[in-house]
């Protein structure tokens, strides 16, 4: 465990290797699962305010869901998260050829919003959680994203090196270069 701040850093973060391969796996941390994707409240907010730009790359499904409940659901313990459609498949999933994208994100691609996608989903395999004071950095191993581990392997890309930009984006730069640090020194 790495202490960084107020975080602390699982040991897999250095430890697995990891590259996400949507051509093996088909990208189906989208539609498999529990629950939704887990939402900051401040993400809500903003995927409300630019929904009708989202919505165009939504399946019809998707659309209907947030028409019936909103951007946002609720899981088992109350924290907020996407809203499914049929129990399974992320409200803002859709697909093609065979692989499952995420819509949001495409409306970011196109230059439709600046924001690019939840937090969650983009840090996955990283599942964040409050651990006191403390926010805990774990990998969510999962056999869906086996492929990834072997992909990364043959690449030689350890997950935190694969999740950069989404660890700056949600921590800042200066955290990373902690991180980077923290992992020379052990070495």
């Amino acid at each position: 465990m790495i202490k960084i701040g107020k975080t602390l850093v699982s040991d897999d973060l250095k430890d697995t290797f990891f590259v996400c391969n949507l051509s093996a796996c088909h990208g189906d941390c989208c539609v498999e699962g529990d629950a939704g994707a887990p939402l900051e409240e401040e993400e809500i907010s903003i995927i409300e305010d630019h929904i009708d730009e989202i919505k165009p790359y939504m399946t019809n499904e998707g659309r209907e869901v947030i028409e019936l409940v909103g951007v946002f659901d609720y899981d088992t313990d109350s924290s907020y998260v996407t809203p499914l459609v049929n129990n399974r498949d992320c409200a803002f999933a859709y697909k093609k050829d065979s692989i499952y994208f995420c819509s949001i994100e495409r409306a970011f691609i196109e230059g439709k919003i600046k924001f690019q996608k939840p937090i969650s989903c983009h840090l996955y395999p990283i599942r964040l959680k409050q651990i006191g004071e403390f926010t805990g950095v774990n990998y969510d191993k999962w056999s869906i994203c086996k492929p990834a581990v072997v992909f990364g392997k043959k690449k030689g890309v350890l997950l935190y090196q694969f999740l950069k930009e989404p660890l700056i984006r949600k921590f800042g730069e200066e955290w990373y270069k902690l991180l980077e640090e923290e992992l020379r020194n052990e070495e």
